[in-house]
């Protein structure tokens, strides 16, 4: 990739964490890089293939490197990343601002610039940077900067993934600091309150994301059925509903964030890959320009509640994306008033609809659009001006 381009728009890709945690090898990086490469989801644009934690030996050698665990991955991680970017996919990896990693493992605290010059060396293009074991008195932006300039200067171009978690009022410094996306929330669970929680706090930071740095609402749960084998994740929650899953993807491709898969890529069922390879959604989330949603809360007055919202992102060339989101646990028709978007009726102008769900045309509308969405659904149209 250029570098001028790198993290223009929200990363698309897979994660090991919210499935497999800290149980990773190999075979299984190996064989999510054939499933994406394989069952469309490359072709519609999802290109990282991360490993999180977990992923080396508990002590650094003599000189004080990073060493893979040979017994998870034992040809090692140039090997991995060769085989990776044979697929005409990229590699990313895991490491820390602290001592240790969130897992326990060596971090990157003093060794920035040795551990990039390491993962240019095995052919890394992304890195996932977490926020535990930080030395109390040390600053977390000081070591964002420290990483990203370590990064920009090993060799290779690799897209830099902060994860603080919104800590420090990260939003005020973390484009400067030179990372391309930053995770601004707590840990997802498989499970709609969470869904529901992590997209209710981002609401008011739509001018906190854009093109070259972009608000990570954190990794996708779609598909995921409560099939992680972390208790704290899903596996003893249960999952949420295709209906749900499909909201909470619409909800991260219309506020900006970044796409990383978390599910069994391998084991993706038609539902899964219907949600997560919808072409009109992800055209959405990779506009260009990279603006941030604004909210519009619905009328009558009765509804306003900040479970029922339309979001409006403003995409290049003119069109609007608008989601109708229905978090509450009933049906509401959504009463959305063209003005709210700047179209008064003595403008003339209307708004050719169309469903980016049913992949249908709505149809023409002047004034007010007001539909009916389900408890729990959304509605997310691509609405041309006419």
């Amino acid at each position: 990739m250029n570098e001028q381009r790198l993290g223009l728009t929200p990363a698309m890709g897979w994660n090991s964490w919210n499935t497999f945690t800290w149980d990773i090898n190999e075979q299984l990086i190996r064989e999510a890089a054939d499933a994406i490469a394989s069952e469309g989801y490359k072709a519609a644009g999802y290109e990282y293939i991360v490993i999180d934690d977990c992923w080396s030996l508990k002590e650094r050698d003599g000189v004080g490197k990073l060493v893979v665990d040979p017994i998870k991955f034992p040809n090692g991680m140039k090997a991995l990343a060769d085989y990776i970017h044979s697929k005409g996919l990229k590699f990313g990896m895991y490491s820390c601002v602290g001592t240790h990693t969130c897992a326990g493992y060596p971090g990157s605290f003093e060794h920035e610039f040795q551990d990039a010059e390491l993962l240019a060396e095995w052919g890394v293009d992304f890195l996932k940077y977490d926020y535990c074991f930080k030395p109390r008195h040390m600053s977390g932006e000081l070591l964002y900067k420290r990483m990203s300039l370590a990064l920009k200067n090993c060799g290779r171009d690799i897209l830099f993934s902060a994860c603080n978690w919104g800590e420090d009022n990260v939003y005020h410094w973390i484009r400067e600091s030179g990372a391309h996306m930053y995770r601004s929330t707590e840990d997802i669970q498989d499970s709609w309150d969470s869904i529901k929680k992590l997209a209710l706090s981002q609401l008011d930071k739509a001018c906190y994301t854009g093109a070259y740095c972009h608000n990570d609402m954190d990794m996708l749960v779609v598909g995921m059925y409560g099939g992680s084998n972390s208790d704290f994740i899903g596996s003893q929650i249960g999952g949420c509903s295709d209906v749900e899953y499909k909201t909470h993807f619409s909800l991260w491709s219309m506020m900006g964030s970044p796409l990383m898969i978390g599910s069994d890529i391998r084991k993706a069922s038609r539902e899964t890959k219907n949600i997560l390879q919808n072409r009109d959604l992800i055209a959405i989330n990779q506009d260009v320009e990279g603006r941030g949603a604004y909210r519009i809360k619905p009328e009558p007055q009765w509804f306003h509640t900040d479970d029922v919202f339309m979001l409006v992102k403003v995409l290049a060339g003119g069109d609007l994306a608008i989601g109708f989101f229905n978090l509450s646990d009933g049906q509401r028709e959504m009463s959305l008033q063209f003005w709210d978007m700047g179209i008064p009726y003595a403008s003339g102008k209307s708004l050719s609809l169309y469903d980016c769900w049913e992949q249908q045309e709505i149809g023409v509308y002047r004034e007010r659009y007001a539909p009916v969405v389900p408890a729990h659904d959304c509605l997310i149209v691509r609405a041309k001006l006419v």
